[in-house]
């Protein structure tokens, strides 16, 4: 089956309309998973699911999954991502998988054909783990990762739950989950990096998905004033917090290769110029491609925070937020990627992916592989996160071949 030409107005409109919902005044989108946004969003790709004769299902955890039929009835290709953002997102994180899936299925749809297996798109439920965590929670539910009914209690710093959000929005579905039947997944997606953009190339061919470990931190000292308390005499847990962040990036540097390490969040308490902080709350996100090196980090970082705290004169506790191993994503899937970029005659190179995406999740139950596309200035969960059109349809134009080959092979 040759493969027509992806409708690139259509795909370029279908992202400005999608984000036009949850619209930030100065530009970027916050649609924060099972808000009203989100269910705006929901709402609308839905609607479009139906506009192209897909069959609609909606899972326990609220997956939403459209699946246009096959010649024969055999596990579904699927593709996909999330639509939902964090709160100073961009038009393009997600959306840009899903609404490319959309479109693949349009364009094979006017052009009259049919796969001999059906296709699929997945909207995933709270991939960002920007108001409930862990990140990438529908898809990590959908494969059986993680038990239902403890995402479902999971609550935001409001209190309110995943299970109450999803009733109240009208997206807590029946369809099962925990044991998927898909033949493959193939997921297209910006870099959300810079690499692409600095090395002048066209298409990613991500290879995998580096472990991922968040760790929220509390340290509890003693407030005093800051005027009247010697130095030597204070129990200061704003200096714990700062000592780590220091570490956590010394840490890197030392260990070198892909190591990462942020402090991204850090709330003190009282929080005020002239009062020693009595309490600090920050997170640390580490990150590698290997294994054995991001347990290694961990070590090191809980024996560094101890080590601080026990130095101040303070108690220092913590807990995991998530925690996903490394991923390899499957050779075949990978080769057929590279084989249709080059044969489009895209420029592209093998990659890692730095940051989270639900095709990790997939890899557990299926052959799965990622795209990726130059995001401008490497810029993402930004405003201003932007990729060039041509991109855009260069990256949906390799999902197709890509969607073809698969679900048109004999075996």
């Amino acid at each position: 089956m040759s493969a027509p030409q992806i409708n690139g107005q259509r795909l370029l409109a279908s992202l400005q309309a999608l984000g036009r919902i949850g619209a930030l005044p100065g530009g970027g989108v916050n649609r924060l998973a099972l808000t009203d946004a989100d269910a705006q969003g929901r709402d609308w790709t839905v609607a479009r699911m139906r506009e192209l004769g897909m069959h609609v299902e909606v899972d326990a955890i609220g997956n939403i999954i459209g699946t246009f039929p096959g010649t024969e009835d055999l596990p579904p290709v699927m593709m996909g991502s999330h639509i939902d953002t964090v709160r100073t997102g961009g038009l393009y994180d997600g959306n840009y998988g899903v609404l490319a899936g959309l479109e693949v299925v349009a364009t094979l749809r006017e052009a009259g054909l049919k796969t001999r297996r059906p296709l699929a798109v997945a909207v995933f439920t709270n991939e960002e783990g920007a108001r409930f965590q862990p990140d990438m929670m529908g898809s990590l539910v959908y494969v059986g990762g993680l038990p239902l009914q403890d995402a479902l209690a999971t609550c935001d710093v409001d209190g309110a739950s995943v299970q109450a959000e999803l009733e109240r929005i009208g997206y807590r579905g029946t369809a099962a989950v925990g044991a998927p039947v898909v033949d493959s997944y193939v997921e297209l997606h910006i870099e959300q990096g810079p690499v692409l953009e600095q090395m002048d190339l066209q298409i990613g061919v991500v290879e995998g998905v580096q472990g991922i470990s968040w760790t929220e931190f509390t340290v509890e000292g003693q407030s005093n004033h800051a005027g009247t308390t010697p130095m030597a005499l204070r129990h200061d847990a704003a200096l714990v917090a700062a000592q780590v962040a220091v570490f956590v990036r010394d840490l890197s540097k030392r260990m070198g290769g892909r190591q990462l390490a942020t402090v991204g969040a850090v709330r003190l308490s009282p929080n005020l110029v002239n009062v020693i902080a009595q309490k600090a709350v920050f997170t640390v996100d580490l990150r590698n491609t290997d294994s054995a090196a991001l347990v290694q980090a961990e070590s090191d970082l809980h024996a560094y925070a101890q080590q601080a705290a026990q130095a101040e004169g303070v108690r220092i506790s913590s807990r995991a937020l998530a925690r996903f191993e490394p991923v390899a994503f499957d050779p075949k899937v990978v080769n057929l990627v590279e084989q249709h970029a080059q044969a489009l005659g895209c420029s592209h190179q093998r990659m890692p992916s730095g940051a989270g995406h639900d095709a990790q999740m997939l890899a557990r139950v299926c052959p799965s592989a990622m795209i990726f596309v130059p995001s401008v200035g490497g810029l993402s969960h930004n405003v201003r996160e932007h990729t060039e059109p041509a991109d855009l349809l260069r990256g949906a134009q390799v999902l197709l071949q890509v969607v073809l080959a698969l679900a048109n092979r004999p075996s």
